[in-house]
């Protein structure tokens, strides 16, 4: 390995650089099996990165798993904020949703099976859409101020949103499908 020697007037900026291009160098040309397999892992990852299913899917993994956590489903009577984490229902058809978007992210190759996993996955949030509703709906004529919807949160449309990109995916997946399809058939 080359030898790593810094001036004492350098940026900051230039060591990091310097650094990430000898490390990258490293790992590279080294002959171990370990960072081998490491750096045949990062081509696949950008190779599963430049498909725009993929962009689509982590939106909705950032939907269904990041932003609840952000977003209150709707606020109660007496100003309390109502986060999915008060319902077990909620919980589970959310953390379901998401480890459906990451295992479809993970089988990239396999895109027939990513393909059935966005629509499993659409359907669950179609559920959980539906699940907000009937709360709202149902909840607005309670008696209870601690129950009664007083005005809905943005956290009631991030199944929307799942939904939207999921579809989005499901449709870039099709077109990959059908490219594969149409060149096997040139064959």
């Amino acid at each position: 390995m080359d030898r790593i020697v810094f001036e004492m007037d350098t940026s900051q900026n230039e060591v990091i650089i310097f650094l990430y291009c000898n490390i990258t160098k490293f790992i590279f040309k080294s002959n171990s099996i370990f960072l081998k397999r490491k750096a045949i892992f990062v081509r696949q990852f950008n190779c599963m990165i430049q498909r725009v299913q993929t962009i689509y899917i982590f939106i909705s993994v950032l939907a269904t798993g990041v932003f609840p956590f952000i977003f209150p489903l709707w606020k109660t009577d007496s100003g309390v904020d109502y986060m999915f984490m008060y319902n077990l229902a909620f919980i589970v058809l959310f953390g379901l949703s998401t480890t459906l978007s990451i295992i479809s992210i993970l089988t990239y190759k396999k895109r027939k099976k990513q393909f059935v996993m966005g629509r499993l996955n659409i359907i669950l949030n179609l559920i959980l859409l539906g699940l907000f509703v009937y709360q709202s709906l149902n909840l607005s004529g309670e008696t209870d101020p601690e129950k009664v919807v007083s005005e809905k949160g943005i956290g009631m449309i991030l199944p929307v949103v799942s939904i939207v990109f999921l579809s989005l995916a499901n449709k870039a997946i099709k077109k990959d499908e059908d490219l594969v399809k149409s060149v096997d058939r040139l064959r």
